[in-house]
């Protein structure tokens, strides 16, 4: 027998069951003495209470009766808005943990509410305290001693990210038909298996999710979807999936104008953000219209003398996915739209947008949000770009000030391996000498680090 836990299971259902099971089984009923055989690991006569418990915790996918009651327990007292450790490594909830506080200190009003919700300060320490408080525990502590034994628990949550991650669709449909309720359950900061599914690249998961009632505008502790997921990935097919069952374009993640749209644009996913744009350009500034390659939009929101539209430089609260960047705050300086808006033009390839946006007085040089663009530029391997850029003055040996690294483009072009970046940089004069801030490294110290032979033997060859 599989058994089917309901979204609000009750510990009193629970041993009313296992009593149930217990007086069939002295009985002599054969159902329910199978039951046992198949579930315990040894029953003796006179068979007890617990074994009965153990076999109605086993039924449900738990490795134990105490297991089960303290899982029932918490999404009792805490009600349908329980949060699931799904992970059983202690270093990822430190990492939500510190993302939570990050996301609160963009603006995040989601993120926020979750401070204000438990009444902690917004600090590291009050942050673990909300991941604890949103799991149904009373401190940090008792989430990680949960943590520690999340592995073998059984606890449904768990059991299904484990199949999204190993791409079992069969394994994850069987534990769908068993606990209908998890397409609406949440994990930790409010992650739901949708997004999770949408993570994986997985259509199928997607697919089998939708059809069983997965919410496409469930959105987490940083107002992240799906759709999100699917742009910072750069998947347009699943992309097309979400948007047909009603996933929004409007909603902003992680500031305002962090829409989907704006994420497939901060990672250069031109054909998911093309597809986003058709459905609904939102927002509509500076960054959109130049990271789109939109020369009308552009014209549009600069006249040629270089004064912005007010609606250029709005919504840009939106500037880093994670909380692995630094912190930044967009100001209505109108020179900095101007270079943020060529940076996201390099990052998505819009050569004509960055030469109409050189017109108009974007500096070619300039260290905008994340990086200046020959750097980023050379990370990309974006042949066509960079040589633009240098016809335009741009120069080699600038070292990027965002991340407070003081790497060249040089150090960027290598450790993602792109020797013919390497080369026009070297041929215009770049130094392979220089070391960055942080690490003390050459560019080909770089290559080394993350495997890159080939640039780091044409590195050094030089």
């Amino acid at each position: 027998m599989n058994a089917s836990l309901p979204a609000a299971p009750s510990l009193e259902q629970l041993r009313k069951q296992a009593k149930d099971l217990l007086r069939a089984a002295r009985a002599g009923a054969q159902a329910a003495r199978a039951r046992i055989d198949a579930h315990h690991p040894g029953p003796q006569d006179p068979l007890k209470l617990s074994d009965a418990q153990l076999v109605i915790a086993r039924e449900y996918g738990f490795a134990s009766w105490p297991l089960l009651r303290a899982y029932v327990a918490r999404v009792e007292r805490n009600g349908p808005a329980t949060e699931h450790a799904y992970h059983d490594d202690l270093g990822y909830y430190e990492g939500r943990a510190n993302g939570l506080l990050a996301s609160a200190a963009d603006g995040t009003d989601t993120a926020i509410a979750a401070f204000e919700r438990w009444g902690m300060s917004l600090s590291e320490a009050g942050a673990r305290a909300v991941i604890a408080r949103q799991h149904g525990f009373p401190g940090w502590r008792a989430l990680r001693d949960h943590v520690r034994l999340l592995r073998d628990s059984g606890e449904p949550f768990a059991r299904a990210y484990q199949q999204v991650e190993r791409h079992d669709v069969d394994g994850l449909r069987d534990t769908l038909d068993r606990f209908p309720h998890l397409v609406d359950a949440r994990g930790t900061n409010g992650n739901d298996l949708l997004g999770m599914a949408t993570a994986t690249c997985d259509e199928r998961l997607v697919a089998l999710l939708l059809k069983r009632g997965a919410d496409p505008a469930h959105a987490n502790a940083h107002g992240w979807t799906a759709l999100h997921q699917a742009a910072y990935r750069g998947l347009p097919l699943l992309a097309r999936v979400l948007l047909h069952a009603g996933a929004p374009v409007e909603v902003s993640a992680r500031g305002d104008g962090g829409t989907p749209l704006v994420i497939a644009l901060f990672w250069g996913h031109r054909d998911t953000a093309e597809l986003l744009a058709d459905e609904q350009l939102v927002p509509l500034n500076l960054r959109t219209a130049a990271g789109l390659g939109r020369l009308d939009l552009i014209e549009r929101l600069i006249a040629p003398d270089g004064q912005l539209a007010p609606e250029a430089r709005e919504h840009r609260a939106f500037y880093r996915p994670h909380s692995g960047f630094p912190a930044w705050r967009p100001s209505d300086d109108p020179q900095e739209t101007l270079d943020e808006g060529l940076l996201w033009a390099v990052i998505n390839g819009r050569a004509d947008a960055l030469n109409a946006l050189i017109s108009r007085g974007a500096r070619i040089d300039a260290q905008s949000y994340p990086s200046s663009a020959l750097f980023a530029a050379a990370g990309r391997g974006d042949i066509a770009i960079i040589s633009l850029l240098l016809e335009h003055g741009a120069g080699p040996n600038r070292r990027e000030t965002i991340h407070n690294i003081g790497a060249t483009p040089l150090h960027e072009a290598a450790c993602h391996g792109r020797t013919d970046a390497l080369r026009m940089l070297l041929e215009a004069g770049a130094d392979p000498t220089v070391r960055d801030d942080r690490f003390d490294s050459t560019p080909a110290g770089w290559a080394q680090h993350f495997g890159q032979d080939a640039a780091r033997e044409m590195l050094e060859r030089h």
